[in-house]
């Protein structure tokens, strides 16, 4: 399975704003927004996705967790042992698999990575722009709350 780096420059603003957010808030800030940018991938793979049986279609989506073979393979192929925050687009469907990549049985049907390939570019800008607000909508609600002595 080939490794997908993505490195992105130019956000070191960005970095600091969100540091300077109490630790559990920045996460929840960040993955609200990776979540939000990984949706239309994931609609663009439920478009590409095989329609045998439509299973691909039901199980593609957005989230936090993996199942327990795909967090496996995760770590270990991750360098970083705990990220600050990792949103996933996918299935959780085996199948998947064997129809992005093929196997002896069966030729590749790619559906995940043509609609990565296809939104990567709006998606990172989508994060980069969506973090902005996100870090000013909770630095503005934990100053409310400081105000009201929380």
């Amino acid at each position: 399975m080939a490794r997908v780096t993505v490195k992105i420059t130019g956000l070191k603003e960005l970095d600091q704003a969100l540091g300077q957010l109490p630790k559990a808030t920045g996460r929840a800030v960040l993955r609200k927004v990776l979540m939000e940018a990984g949706e239309p991938v994931a609609q663009a793979a439920r478009a590409n996705a095989p329609r045998l049986t439509l299973n691909l279609v039901e199980t593609t989506d957005v989230g936090t967790k993996l199942t327990r073979r795909q967090a496996s393979l995760h770590k270990s192929q991750s360098k970083d042992a705990r990220a600050f925050s990792e949103v996933f687009v996918g299935t959780s469907d085996p199948a998947g698999m064997q129809d992005e990549f093929g196997n002896e049985h069966q030729a590749a049907e790619p559906w995940l990575r043509p609609a990565w390939d296809g939104k990567k570019d709006a998606t990172l800008d989508r994060i980069s722009n969506a973090l902005w607000g996100e870090i000013e909508r909770a630095a503005q609600r934990l100053a409310r709350k400081a105000k009201r002595g929380r």
